[in-house]
């Protein structure tokens, strides 16, 4: 083979691997990709197999790889997750789908009794290499119990790393660093953005670093910190603020459990001023969290209290009051004008 020849295919595979996708596509890529790459890797949940997931998440899985590694199961969320922590211990890696979150407080006994105890009570004999999947978030005009965002009841849980993607490129490289991490991830994939926008992805296999938060946009006047959905009324708030002349940095959060606060303090004490979104109702969830972190480690160089964005503390209502309860770009910038007027 000449070198025009080699040169000419290296460049047609890097072509090759390098597709435009939506957020659920990127996921599906993952997914390929993990079970590609270790055999161990199987996929199991409601209509996962056949029908390839009800947001066609695991489409194709079971014609290339067998229903031996993608396996439709029992409408049985308890179930689903306890094989999933006995199929971990055993050498296999599983990664789990609940269709929607609404669906997944059959599975918190297992996820918290189990998996994410198992390092602990084997004192390391045993660890829990599962991910737990699940469209979350309103926004799409669901029916109850269809849009819920109760991130912070797994944030709370010691042993349980919780993740959460806002975009394609992170949804990818996110879901590839979980299933090759040793212990239970909690996979919470924002549904309203899974078509919103298209990136390109080159489909590498390289994950993305858990635990961290990632830098969206410097600024120097305000940090905007938020997650999952909710960044893309961030980034268009920090859009708006730029046309009146105020830099907003902004921050993806991306692991809502463990934390990365140096990341946030770092950009706190460089701007003085900080607003924390979250889709999720106001009490206990993770913008407070956030917040007091904020508040203990940077109290010094706060110009302003710390502003939360948040949902209600009420259900999610049904559609055609969806949009009432979830915060807005308008919200956002209120917020921002409360801390830059602040005294």
């Amino acid at each position: 083979m000449g070198i025009d020849h080699q040169i000419a295919v290296t460049a047609d595979l890097k072509l090759s691997d390098t597709k435009v996708v939506t957020m659920v596509e990127a996921v599906n890529l993952a997914l390929h990709r993990a079970m590609q790459e270790d055999e161990n890797v199987v996929v199991l949940g409601e209509d996962v197999a056949t029908n390839g997931g009800v947001f066609r998440a695991t489409v194709d899985l079971k014609d290339r790889y067998g229903c031996k590694r993608v396996m439709d199961t029992p409408l049985a969320e308890s179930l689903i997750a306890g094989i999933s922590v006995g199929m971990a211990t055993q050498g296999l890696r599983p990664v789990a789908e609940m269709q929607f979150m609404g669906f997944i407080y059959a599975a918190v006994e297992h996820m918290i009794s189990h998996a994410a105890r198992m390092r602990n009570r084997t004192r390391g004999r045993l660890s829990c290499p599962m991910v737990l999947r699940a469209p979350y978030g309103g926004g799409i005009h669901a029916p109850e119990h269809h849009s819920e965002s109760t991130e912070a009841l797994f944030a709370h849980i010691p042993g349980l790393r919780v993740v959460i993607p806002s975009s394609p490129t992170r949804a990818y490289g996110l879901l590839l660093s979980a299933i090759a991490d040793p212990d239970p991830v909690v996979f919470l994939e924002p549904k309203r953005i899974y078509r919103m926008a298209r990136q390109e992805i080159r489909d590498n296999g390289e994950g993305l670093p858990l635990d961290t938060c990632f830098t969206l946009r410097t600024g120097r006047d305000i940090s905007l910190i938020s997650w999952g959905a909710m960044m893309h009324e961030t980034l268009a708030a920090a859009q708006a603020l730029e046309r009146l002349g105020i830099d907003a940095e902004v921050i993806d959060v991306a692991t809502i459990s463990p934390l990365d606060m140096e990341t946030i303090c770092t950009s706190v004490e460089k701007t003085g001023r900080a607003v924390v979104v979250q889709e999720a109702a106001r009490q206990c969830g993770l913008a407070s969290e956030i917040s007091a972190n904020i508040s203990e480690r940077c109290l010094l160089h706060l110009q302003a209290p710390v502003q939360r964005v948040t949902g209600y503390d009420t259900p999610m209502p049904y559609f055609s009051n969806e949009q009432l309860y979830m915060p807005s770009v308008d919200d956002i910038l209120a917020a921002v004008k409360n801390c830059l007027e602040f005294a």
